[in-house]
């Protein structure tokens, strides 16, 4: 018996795990059925004074490639665009199939739009020994950059196309072995990753020039090793970690070292290091500030010997603080001066107080704004230049990080048609209904969507209505059984962008579905121009602002869209419950199970008091004598 209520309790539990794992933290669309895009909480607190533009973040799982799997996994993974509400905008999980790409940003040195860069990781097994990449508004790439295979393979913190629109500056990574003299250990040798930096040609990849830390760096400014460090077999030590590097016009290049909590300006002529700003010796300035464990340090400003600059101050790693919180800071540094002076211009503080131990970046927006990406969970800022809070936001589900994001105006122009499902759903012939889900991944500039049917595929579009484009994936409800259906994009002056491939609309098995028709027949596709007798295949007027949903006919898009409402509070109130309600469940069952043990307890010790007792013999010695005489 109590086996059995251990298996049930079990069983139990189990079901109740699984009823407390959703998917809400995900978006999920009828037109794209293989993606689950990332959702954000968003906290806009100055929506005025925020920076025009897209959030570009590329979440991600793990940090090191994933292999194979024969498990089915939705795409979320890879570059996103979203508005300032969070709404999707453009996913690129399919386009990399639901891999690794870092270092997704906006660039404006290709004329006179916006293009997109990024970093393609490598695979798991070096199959491919990843990319920079340059795509144009219409998510085409244009650009695929690989690195010359002695400089290892493509470093993911750092695609830095220069304002020349010719060339990038990339973080590199190789493994040399040397001597620990310097450590004084000169019989032992230990493998060093060596950190540096590459430009590269965009369209020939030819590195045109090359630098490595361990010429110009010694072992002694490290953080992460001591003298005593046991040597290491191949990677090695990672001694500097870069993980950013700017140039300037004069062509000089700031790299910013992690693991020296240093900033160092390295000649473009001649690779010496001109200095240092930073660092446990306390570099080459006088400052009456620290930083450390920083990352993305880019020029705002660099004329002979000034320079400002900005960056993100870690102030941690997984193990050690040097302070209480992480920040962005705007630094201005002045080497025409003796001594060379360093101060800090602005500083913002993550809004919730605590640190950002791995990666995340710094950018300055267009108006001045600071722009942070805090790293973990997708944790995002927008500043006011004087350091007030306009916006704050993170990945709903904490499963999820991202290493640097930025935010751009950009205009996405994709050259695929739109996306589009349409189905028909009904219980007789008065009320049968086709909905339509349209999108159109990347596309920045509908307005409105038109939609159309006909009686056949090659028959003349007849215009059935319109919708407002208000997310990424819109619906529309029209009246009967619509066979072949099409939509098209138009912006806000009334220009067609584009129009969807012909779809032939699904219906379900509507004796399952419960269909009462009235001739006894199953339903059969109507003659849009008799529905819509109105309606010329012609849409010349702007269409007219309407719902997320709607129909041309008043009464039963109304009543759609109430149930749809309804039926989505239920579900929501169900899910909301769904937890209490199984935990009760269990309850009720385990007190059951006990009821009825003790039940069946109590009957049997009512049934031996009920036993005659023979004459002068206890009840024990009474039940002792009718086993010697079984």
């Amino acid at each position: 018996m109590m086996i059995w209520s251990g298996l049930l309790l079990l069983s139990c539990l189990h079901r109740v795990a699984a009823w407390e794992h959703t998917d809400d933290d995900l978006m999920s669309f009828k037109t794209l059925p293989d993606v689950k895009a990332v959702k954000f909480d968003i906290e806009h607190l100055d929506r005025d004074r925020a920076a025009p533009g897209y959030w570009f973040v590329s979440p991600y799982l793990h940090i090191a490639p994933d292999g194979p799997t024969s498990v089915f996994e939705p795409f979320q993974i890879g570059p996103h665009i979203y508005d300032q509400d969070g709404r999707l905008v453009w996913t690129g999980s399919l386009m990399f199939d639901n891999h690794n790409v870092f270092d997704f940003r906006g660039i404006s040195s290709f004329g006179n739009e916006t293009h997109i860069s990024l970093i393609q990781q490598y695979t798991f097994d070096d199959t491919h020994r990843g990319y920079g990449l340059v795509m144009n508004p219409n998510f085409e790439v244009i650009r695929k950059v690989p690195l010359r295979q002695d400089l290892g393979l493509f470093d993911i913190h750092e695609f830095n196309v220069l304002k020349n629109g010719q060339t990038a500056v990339v973080t590199t990574y190789t493994t040399d072995e040397i001597s620990l003299a310097e450590f004084g250990r000169p019989t032992e040798q230990t493998h060093l990753e060596v950190g540096g930096f590459a430009e590269l040609d965009l369209t020939t990849a030819q590195v045109l020039h090359e630098w490595k830390s361990y010429d110009q760096v010694p072992l002694a400014e490290t953080i992460h090793y001591s003298k005593w460090s046991p040597a290491e077999g191949d990677p090695g030590w990672d001694y500097v970690h870069i993980n950013s590097v700017d140039k300037n016009d004069a062509g000089d290049y700031l790299l910013s070292m992690r693991f020296t909590n240093t900033i160092y300006l390295v000649s473009g002529a001649d690779g010496r290091i001109m200095w240092r700003l930073g660092g446990q010796h306390n570099g080459d300035f006088q400052q009456d500030f620290i930083f450390s464990k920083q990352h993305d340090a880019k020029f705002l400003y660099s004329e002979g010997t000034h320079h400002i600059i900005s960056l993100l101050n870690n102030a941690s790693d997984e193990e050690f603080s040097e302070e209480d919180i992480s920040s962005a800071m705007i630094i201005e540094i002045e080497t025409g001066t003796t001594p060379m002076t360093a101060k800090v211009l602005r500083r913002y503080n993550r809004p919730d107080g605590d640190l950002t131990r791995l990666r995340g970046n710094a950018q300055v927006l267009s108006n001045k704004n600071m722009f942070v990406c805090w790293s973990k969970g997708g944790y995002i800022s927008e500043f006011t230049e004087n350091g007030e809070l306009a916006m704050s936001a993170r990945f709903t589900s904490p499963r999820y990080s991202n290493y640097r994001a930025y935010k751009y105006e950009f205009t996405g122009r994709p050259t695929i048609p739109p996306d589009m499902v349409a189905s028909v759903h009904g219980t007789d012939e008065t009320n049968l209904l086709t909905t339509i889900w349209v999108s159109w991944n990347g596309a920045t500039e509908v307005d409105t969507w038109r939609f159309y049917a006909r009686k056949t595929q090659f028959d003349n579009p007849i215009f059935i209505g319109n919708v407002t484009k208000q997310d990424f994936e819109s619906m529309y409800i029209a009246r009967g059984y619509l066979d072949w259906v099409t939509a098209e994009a138009v912006d806000r002056d009334g220009n067609v962008l584009g129009e969807s491939n012909v779809h032939r609309t699904e219906f379900p098995d509507w004796t399952a579905v419960g269909w009462m028709g009235y001739s006894g027949e199953l339903p059969k596709p109507q003659d849009p121009s008799m529905l819509y007798p109105n309606g010329d295949g012609i849409a010349d007027e702007k269409a007219s602002e309407q719902g997320s949903a709607s129909s041309s006919d008043g009464t039963a898009k109304a009543e759609v869209i109430k149930a749809t409402q309804l039926l989505s509070k239920a579900q929501a109130a169900v899910r909301s419950i769904g937890g209490l309600f199984a935990l009760v469940l269990l309850l009720a069952m385990m007190a059951t199970i006990m009821v009825g043990f003790m039940l069946i307890r109590g009957w049997r010790v009512r049934f031996y008091q009920r036993l005659r007792l023979e004459d002068g013999m206890s009840e024990e010695e009474t039940r002792l004598r009718r086993s010697e005489d079984d």
